[in-house]
C-alpha cells in the first residue's frame, strides 16, 4: 500500500493532498500533519466537500526530530512529502533515516537564524540514505525542481553541450491587495532580501540585492522587469552540468511591490533578530509573517498567470543554437481545482508529481538526489497530465546576454 505523510498545511500542502486524492489509484492513503491542527482541518474539510475523498490528519512539530519520528512510527507512510519550512528539512530527514522512508522536500535546507542556503547539509545525507535503501528528492517544486527537469531534458534531447542558462519566473497576476507575497512570508522575504548571486566560469559572483535588472518578454504576458536573485538549483544545475559557463535566475517583482518591500526593510520589519517588546522577544519578520496576507487565502480573487522556465544556449551537432522551455500556469484555474493560486499550483504539482514518479519505480534510488539526476521524460510527460502542460521554442532571442 502506498501510504504518504504530508508534513505542512498551507497553501502547497492544500495542493499537494488535493492531488494525492485526486490520484487515489497511487496514493492509497493520506496522512497530513502539522504544527497547527486548524489548517489540517481546514484542508481535509475541503478535499472531503468538493471530491469526496477522505485524509487523516494529525499534529506535528517538525522542528525536533523525535517528534516526526513518532508521527511516522504511527501511521507508517511508505513516503514523507515535506512542505513545511526550510529549516525543518534537516530534522524531518533524519526522522526519514532512522525509520527507514524516503523523502522529498521542494526547498532546500535553511538555518533558522542565518538567512543563507545551499545543499551541503542535504547532500550529506547521501551515504546514509543509500546504505539504508531510502531515496531522498530534494528541491522538488517548480523552481527548484520542474526547472531542473527542463535542463535535464534539454541536455538530453536537444543539446550536446549546454553553456547558457536563464532561468525566469515572471507572476503577472493580480491578487487586489496592496502588498501580500505568494508564498510563505518569512521564507520569501529572506530569499529577495539576500545578495544576488550567479555563476559564471566555475565562480559564484555576488551582486547586491536587485541590483541586476532586464526586461524580458515572457509567452502570452508581454514584457517584463526582471532582477537576478539566487535560487538554489543554480547549485546543483552546475554541478551536474559542468559545460555551463553561466547560470543565473531572474524573478518579476512590481514597483508596488518593492516600494512595499523598501519601507519595510527601512524600519526593520524584515530582520530576523530578535528585539524586546514588554518584556518578550520578538521576532520583527515573524510578526510581520503573521499581519500580512495568508499566502493560500490569495486565491479567490486572483487573476492572471504565471510564466516558468529556462532559456538555454548551448552547442548541438557543433552549431551554437538556442532553446526556450517553460509552463504557464492560470491562478484562476489553481484555485477552480485546487483553492489556491498558481504559485502554490506549480509547487505543488510538481512535487505529487515526483512523487509519483518514485512510486512507479522510476526515481526511486537509494541516495540523495537532486531532480535533474533522474530521467526527466517520464516525470514532464506526467506532469502535463497533473495539470502543468509545458512548451517549447527553438532558435530564438533569449533577451539575455
Amino acid at each position: 500500500m502506498n501510504k504518504v505523510l504530508i508534513i505542512g498545511a498551507g497553501g502547497v500542502g492544500q495542493v499537494v493532498a488535493v492531488k494525492c486524492a485526486l490520484n487515489s489509484d497511487i496514493f492509497h492513503e493520506i496522512i497530513l500533519a502539522s504544527r497547527t491542527i486548524e489548517k489540517c482541518e481546514k484542508i481535509k474539510k475541503y478535499v472531503e466537500e468538493k471530491y469526496k475523498k477522505d485524509i487523516i490528519i494529525d499534529k506535528v512539530d517538525a522542528d525536533y526530530s523525535d517528534n516526526v519520528v513518532k508521527i511516522i512510527e504511527k501511521y507508517k507512510p511508505s513516503f514523507v512529502i515535506n512542505v513545511a519550512l526550510p529549516y525543518q528539512d534537516l530534522s524531518i530527514m533524519e526522522a526519514c533515516l532512522k525509520t527507514g522512508v524516503s523523502y522529498m522536500d521542494t526547498a532546500n535546507y535553511e538555518p533558522y537564524d542565518n538567512p543563507s542556503y545551499n545543499y551541503e547539509a542535504q547532500w550529506a545525507f547521501h551515504e546514509k540514505y543509500k546504505e539504508r535503501g531510502i531515496t531522498a528528492i530534494l528541491g522538488c517544486g517548480f523552481d527548484p525542481g520542474t526547472t531542473q527537469a527542463f535542463v535535464a531534458y534539454a541536455a538530453k534531447h536537444h543539446f550536446d553541450e549546454i553553456h547558457y542558462l536563464d532561468i525566469v519566473d515572471c507572476n503577472a497576476g493580480t491578487h487586489g491587495k496592496p502588498f501580500a507575497t505568494n508564498f510563505n512570508p518569512e521564507v520569501n522575504l529572506r530569499e529577495i532580501t539576500q545578495n544576488g548571486k550567479y555563476y559564471e566560469n566555475g565562480k559564484l559572483i555576488e551582486t547586491k540585492p536587485l541590483e541586476i535588472s532586464r526586461i524580458l518578454t515572457y509567452p502570452e504576458i508581454g514584457p517584463r522587469k526582471s532582477y537576478l536573485i539566487f535560487h538554489e538549483e543554480l547549485d546543483s544545475l552546475v554541478k551536474n552540468f559542468p559545460s555551463l559557463k553561466r547560470a543565473r535566475f531572474w524573478m518579476t517583482f512590481s514597483d508596488e511591490y518593492l516600494t512595499h518591500l523598501r519601507v519595510l526593510q527601512n524600519i526593520g520589519m524584515t530582520s530576523i533578530k530578535p528585539v524586546k517588546y514588554k518584556g518578550f522577544d520578538v521576532v520583527p519578520l515573524e510578526f510581520l509573517k503573521e499581519i500580512l496576507p495568508r499566502p493560500a487565502e490569495l486565491g479567490p480573487n486572483y487573476k492572471g498567470f504565471t510564466s516558468i522556465g529556462c532559456r538555454i544556449r548551448g552547442i548541438k551537432d557543433g552549431k551554437e543554437r538556442t532553446y526556450y522551455i517553460y509552463n504557464n500556469c492560470s491562478h484562476e484555474a489553481a484555485y477552480q481545482e485546487t483553492g489556491t493560486q498558481a504559485i502554490a499550483y506549480t509547487t505543488g504539482v510538481s512535487a505529487v508529481t515526483g512523487v509519483i514518479m518514485f512510486f512507479k519505480g522510476y526515481w526511486n534510488k537509494p541516495g540523495v538526489w537532486n531532480v535533474e539526476q533522474f530521467d526527466p521524460d517520464p516525470y514532464l510527460e506526467e506532469l502535463a497530465k497533473q495539470g502543468l502542460p509545458w512548451h517549447e521554442l527553438f532558435d530564438i532571442d533569449l533577451e539575455v546576454d
